[in-house]
């Protein structure tokens, strides 16, 4: 994937690809410009971004949904988070970016080291520095701790074991043993023509 990395909220990006929805998919870039009332260097960035992460093409001045584009718009909030999440895992910068946070002591990054891994970009680092945080943050991938000034890899918990196959689940304790009722003992038995037994006394009086 490319390594520019335009300054770009997810806000920004979101509200483009709405807007070129609007277009049935496809527009000038001076149009679409025109209908948000920008000049047209001032959605670039958001266009860029979108570009970068496969969700538009940008030819000859016109801007046209992928079809990774096209199912964005239609997922829920949370499809479209895990969309972007692996999406951006695939640029050069957050590739680069999880592997130093999965080597780093405690999986954590300070500001300086961040600046040290934004030299990938054309970007300046301030602003990669801060894409990194907007991005990560929004898509779950990363959190940043402002009192530190240290990025965090969010790391998914542990998935439980799967039994072995062909495993059994032990048997509850509601659930009697093999052989009849709980204790091992049958239930009581009589011969043809032999009365039943008699209640307890107590039972009778009560």
């Amino acid at each position: 994937m490319p390594t520019t990395y335009p300054k770009c909220s997810p806000t920004e990006m979101q509200g483009l690809l709405v807007l070129l929805s609007g277009h049935k998919g496809s527009e000038d870039v001076a149009l679409l410009a025109d209908d948000l009332d920008l000049e047209i260097d001032e959605i670039l960035p958001a266009l860029d971004f979108a570009s970068v992460l496969g969700l538009v093409r940008v030819k000859d001045g016109r801007a046209t949904f992928t079809e990774l584009g096209q199912r964005y718009l239609g997922d829920s909030i949370r499809e479209r988070k895990s969309l972007l999440r692996e999406q951006l895992k695939r640029t050069t910068l957050f590739r680069t970016l999880l592997r130093a946070l999965e080597s780093a002591p405690d999986h954590r990054l300070t500001d300086e080291q961040l600046t040290q891994l934004v030299s990938v970009t054309s970007a300046t680092a301030d602003e990669a520095v801060q894409n990194i945080v907007n991005w990560g943050r929004y898509t779950g991938l990363v959190r940043y701790d402002p009192e530190e000034h240290v990025l965090i890899a969010v790391r998914a918990p542990p998935s439980a074991p799967k039994p072995p196959a062909g495993s059994r689940p032990p048997p509850s304790a509601a659930t009697p043993p093999p052989g009849g009722p709980a204790g091992g003992r049958k239930p009581p038995t009589r011969g043809p023509g032999q009365e039943p037994e008699s209640p307890p006394l107590a039972t009778v009086v009560a």
